[in-house]
């Protein structure tokens, strides 16, 4: 029985996409074909090639079920349970974030930057501080979280990818020690804001990783406070921030003491990142 045909791989993607399409998906065929791809455990650009190629009923049901979790606007990552991210592979579940192409701006900052210590604040799935470390060997890094679910799924990925002597994993905001760089990808939704996001994020992120306060920033200022009474001040910090917050948060970071602010712009324009040299 499991290995009876129960359509062809043509059939069963361009059934998904359809379906993927009516509940307002923004890449349906993409979307089918990934799952697909994840229900065989084949190549996704084998699938696409082989239309002819039949699909099993027992692939057939766990692409079924796949499918129904995303048209319901579940995120690809979350169903899948991974997330790629620089040159790792993170796992993901609805106790963090998905990891966004943008928040790889602070990687490349630290790369740029070649910082004996690093913090990562909020470190959510561990993306940022296990790319870095990852990426750059001479790097100590220390990530915190005030979620001890999140810190349980970073551990996870460290440990999965080796780095459990690179990286340390802390409850909190501000780590003891000196750090010569300061990395946070902190909440920077306004409440008023919320209503407006995706299904895909506002029904399946963690609301807590999201929202801070009526302007977005009220995470963003207490890590900024915090920083400014610490024993050892970071000598750059740099913060992800949302759509039109950047001159606000950099004004924000030169108050804290940091007297060269720049920012630095996502592939699609948008000011991203605010970073401060003291």
């Amino acid at each position: 029985m499991s290995s009876a045909v129960a359509g062809s791989v043509g059939e069963a993607l361009a059934s998904a996409a359809d379906a993927l399409a009516a509940a307002g998906v923004d890449s349906p065929r993409l979307d089918a074909e990934l799952l697909l791809a994840e229900a065989t455990g084949a190549d996704r650009a084998r699938l696409a090639a082989t239309p002819e190629a039949g699909v099993t009923a027992v692939d057939a049901r766990a692409f079924g079920t796949m499918v129904r979790r995303r048209v319901r606007r579940e995120p690809l990552a979350y169903i899948v349970g991974r997330k790629g991210f620089r040159r790792i592979e993170l796992a993901v579940d609805r106790r963090v974030l998905i990891p966004r192409p943008e928040t790889e701006l602070l990687v490349e900052l630290a790369l740029e930057l070649e910082p004996a210590a690093v913090l990562d604040v909020g470190t959510g799935s561990g993306a940022i501080a296990l790319a870095i470390a990852d990426e750059l060997g001479v790097a100590r890094v220390t990530a915190t979280d005030t979620s001890l679910d999140a810190l349980a799924v970073a551990e996870a990925n460290r440990e999965r990818l080796g780095l459990g002597e690179r990286v340390e994993l802390a409850f909190g905001t501000l780590a003891e020690g000196r750090f010569d760089l300061v990395v946070a990808n902190l909440p920077y939704v306004a409440d008023g804001d919320w209503a407006a996001l995706p299904a895909e994020i506002r029904e399946y992120e963690p609301r807590e990783a999201l929202l801070a306060g009526p302007t977005g920033l009220d995470a963003i200022d207490a890590l900024l406070a915090g920083v400014s009474l610490a024993a050892e001040p970071p000598r750059v910090v740099a913060l992800e921030v949302g759509e039109g917050q950047a001159p606000t948060v950099a004004e924000l970071v030169r108050r804290t003491g940091f007297e060269r602010v720049e920012t630095r712009r996502d592939l699609a324009g948008i000011d991203r990142v605010v970073a401060g040299w003291a």
